[in-house]
């Protein structure tokens, strides 16, 4: 069971492997929002996320015959990263089965703290099956990555610092993936507070927490879809299902789209990376239905590729008119490009690329495509080249960017 004492004993034995996440204070997003809003950084733990914790206090519990055995668990990619950092600090063998859609930072970090990588499936679920079938034959430990109860505590450790250090908190939100994290910070903040509300936030396209909610049971989803890599679950934890069904107050499903935004907000105004899955609750911000309260949004983690980053980064650019393409019919006859390019100059546009096309159409003296890639300040910025553009006779057309750079 997840009590106070169980909280408290994992609190003290987490400290040996955490750092430091001392809330932030975002001025950015308290004003976007029309709350006090404050970061819990677990992005910036040692291994990337909050995973450590509750890795280290189940290892920390197990007799030593348990931890001989060797250990062995399934994850997307920060479980395994906690798993395999804590094994490593107790000197014993790990053995993490993770999806072959895993980012590669975090295989790589997994195997440099000395664990036997193994890719399987294409999603966690997958994954997990095959990391049950190796533990049977190999006798291993099998350490699960949200549906135990003291993995769940180990997680939960993370509402304990919140309070210590606000405890006027009003509203916590929680990223959900198979529920291991908001179980335990929803479990021990009710504890401390009967009156706070806890908030879980899951990605649209892998909503089952919700589902299960809506069933009164827990639900498989038939596939998932998101970005979110690391809460793409389609059955949460059956163990733990009570405590959230206790202790939720409310499930709020974010969209992709959402995340890329916040993506930007977050390096932009705070200058700190966070995955996908640690951006759930800075999407759900602008969901809640409330002014004036204290707010806090866990950033789970922050491991991130390079290839999904600069991915990321471009899609935030689109979608907040940063970055556009225009395609302009026009005469083929010398300087008309030139008096394009003019028109882009006055309004302050800067030009990423150019395609000029001539055979768009039979009849060159008709018409000659130019498709032009553009930097601006913005949604505004954009509708005033936009505008110019269409007031000087050009049919310009807004085109979704093939790639930037």
């Amino acid at each position: 069971m997840m009590t106070l004492d169980k909280f408290e004993e994992a609190s003290e034995k987490v400290k040996e492997v955490v750092l430091p996440t001392n809330l932030i204070y975002s001025e950015y997003f308290s004003e976007q929002t029309g709350n006090k809003v404050y970061l819990k950084p677990e992005n910036m733990q040692y291994t990337g996320a909050y995973k450590v914790r509750g890795a280290y206090y189940k290892i920390s519990t197990m007799s030593s015959d348990e931890r001989e055995k060797g250990l062995i668990t399934a994850s997307a990619g920060n479980h395994a990263q906690g798993v395999a950092y804590a094994a490593k600090l107790y000197g014993v063998p790990a053995t993490i089965v993770m999806p072959t859609t895993t980012p590669l930072i975090k295989v790589n970090r997994t195997k440099g703290y000395g664990a036997n990588v193994v890719l399987h499936g294409s999603v966690y679920d997958e994954a997990c099956q095959k990391a049950l079938e190796l533990a049977e034959k190999s006798g291993a430990t099998f350490v699960h990555p949200f549906n135990d109860e003291t993995v769940a505590t180990g997680q939960g450790t993370i509402a304990m610092e919140i309070f210590k250090e606000l405890p006027t908190v009003d509203i916590i939100l929680v990223p959900i993936g198979g529920g291991g994290l908001a179980a335990g910070v929803s479990t021990l903040a009710k504890l401390l507070n009967p009156n706070i509300k806890v908030i879980g936030v899951e990605p649209a396209g892998a909503s089952c927490m919700k589902a299960s909610l809506d069933a009164g049971k827990v639900v498989t989803l038939p596939n998932v879809e998101t970005i979110a890599d690391g809460t793409a679950v389609k059955t949460p934890g059956d163990k733990i299902f009570p405590y959230i069904q206790k202790n939720i107050d409310e499930i709020i499903a974010v969209e992709d789209e959402e995340l890329i935004v916040n993506f930007l907000d977050i390096l932009e105004n705070h200058k700190m990376l966070v995955e996908n899955s640690g951006l759930l609750t800075v999407a759900a911000l602008k969901h809640l239905d409330c002014k004036g309260k204290r707010v806090v949004s866990i950033l789970s983690g922050g491991n991130m590729d390079i290839i999904t980053l600069s991915s990321v980064v471009q899609h935030g650019l689109i979608a907040r008119g940063r970055v556009f393409t225009v395609a302009v019919q026009l005469p083929d006859r010398p300087g008309e490009l030139v008096n394009v390019a003019d028109i882009i100059a006055k309004e302050k546009g800067n030009v990423i690329r150019l395609e000029h096309n001539q055979f768009v159409s039979i009849n060159r003296n008709a018409a000659v495509e130019l498709r032009i890639t553009l930097e601006a300040f913005g949604q505004e910025h954009k509708n005033e080249i936009l505008k110019a553009l269409r007031d000087k006779g050009y049919d310009a057309k807004e085109e979704t960017p093939t790639g930037m750079y």
